[in-house]
């Protein structure tokens, strides 16, 4: 279980994490945070308590504008980089059609161009301009009428001929054309792939730095509101008694956050075996890797395919016309399985797949993981993860109709169908 997941769990409200880590924390939280003793000392003299209480109230307010501000900003680089990569994928699928048409075209002509040969041929199988008259006057023709048909077999040959010349022409003409197209595409395609990469980058960033903003907020609230609420009280009760309180929370959310990992473990080894139980494209054998070294991502079935599909509009969004994965449902919770081993070049939220995961499995392979329930992600940038390692839950986040895992596989950065790419990995999905 990360820090999201027991973040997610809500255990004793601002508590629960105090416990389980320090965060690397940036600049901006470089805050001088008062001891128990400054409080101590402060309660003996009003004036110097007044001061206390201020500055412990400006920096309550100072964690909790920073984790708003951090997670605006998060959502505002999220949007930016979900709108980038699909505006990449989008031209490269683009690029990807025209020099197919472009190809076709070529091909067309080329056959054009030997059914002129062919024609031609037949014209002037002997070669010279004299191959004509012998059309002609070779034997004798029996009357005029002879000479005429042999003239209008000439005439239709000719007329043939330059008709598959002039589709010759067309079709070259149309195939450079779509070539040059297809060159100022793949351009495009490029530079919106470094557009997608700046905005993954400056995304990761920012979801990092609103995890460390929470994480400050959570290691500090709980000391600050308890020495707050320590300099206010004019009872008789004494720093030790709000100490004590203290520890004691931070206790209890130790034992609720250990608990809540027993049973995260215990699910995802659930998950597993159930998996291990099903097989094929229907679903099941989530997690089991295969002589090449992949695993099935699910152990859901397949809901919805890779290409185009009809637009489906629902919860304030419309699904794209261009679905570049494939969905699969096993269930609000279930296990999502890395396909193969990899470094994890993203983990946090992506615009329209919600919650989000990308590997990189090398050699221009990676693998994305969209939709996965809030405090699912089990991983973190940088991170190296085994095929088959459970590294988040599915959930309904993002664009999303149901809880799915939505499966993505990248070869050099572009999506390609997931199912023949895993078929030929011996993967059904």
């Amino acid at each position: 279980m990360n820090r999201r997941t027991a973040l997610g769990l809500g255990v004793l409200g601002v508590v629960g994490i105090a416990a389980l880590a320090g965060p690397l924390l940036p600049p901006a939280f470089a805050a001088d945070y008062p001891s128990w003793d400054d409080v101590q000392a402060a309660r003996a003299n009003e004036a110097a308590a007044a001061s206390e209480v201020q500055k412990i109230q400006g920096l309550i307010a100072g964690l909790t504008s920073e984790v708003s501000r951090t997670q605006a900003e998060a959502e505002r680089t999220s949007a930016e980089f979900y709108q980038a990569q699909q505006d990449y994928f989008d031209a490269a699928q683009r690029a990807e059609q025209l020099q197919g048409q472009a190809d076709q075209q070529a091909a067309a002509a080329i056959d054009a161009a030997n059914k002129a040969g062919r024609v031609a041929a037949q014209l002037y199988r002997n070669g010279g301009d004299d191959t004509s008259l012998e059309l002609f006057f070779a034997g004798s023709a029996a009357s005029a009428d002879d000479l005429l048909a042999r003239l209008g077999t000439m005439d239709q040959l000719i007329a043939r001929n330059q008709a598959v010349y002039a589709d010759a022409i067309t079709a070259r003409d149309s195939a450079q054309s779509l070539s040059d197209q297809a060159v100022v595409a793949r351009d495009e395609r490029d530079r919106l792939q470094q557009v997608a990469e700046q905005k993954m980058v400056a995304a990761q960033q920012a979801a990092d730095a609103a995890q460390a903003a929470l994480d400050e907020q959570q290691n500090h609230l709980v000391d600050l509101q308890a020495q707050l609420a320590a300099l206010q009280d004019k009872t008789a009760q004494t720093i030790a008694g709000y100490q004590a309180g203290v520890e004691a929370a931070r206790k209890a959310a130790e034992e609720a956050a250990r608990k809540a990992a027993a049973e995260a473990a215990a699910k995802a080894a659930a998950a597993a075996a159930a998996a291990g139980r099903g097989g094929g494209g229907g679903g099941g054998n989530g997690g089991a890797v295969v002589g090449s070294g992949w695993a099935r991502p699910s152990s859901g079935v397949q809901t919805s395919g890779y290409g185009p599909r009809s637009r489906q509009c629902g919860n304030g969004y419309c699904s794209s016309g261009y679905h570049y994965g494939v969905d699969l449902a096993a269930g609000c919770g279930s296990a999502i399985y890395a396909a193969q081993s990899g470094t994890v070049v993203y983990a946090g939220p992506n615009g329209g797949y919600g919650n989000y995961i990308k590997l990189d499995h090398g050699g221009g392979i990676g693998t994305g993981y969209g939709h996965i329930q809030n405090g699912g992600i089990l991983v973190r940038y940088g991170q190296w993860v085994n095929a088959g390692q459970v590294i988040a839950y599915e959930g309904n986040t993002g664009n999303s109709f149901g809880c799915h895992c939505h499966f993505e596989t990248y070869v050099n950065g572009f999506p390609v169908n997931p199912i023949d790419f895993m078929a030929q990995r011996g993967i059904s999905v």
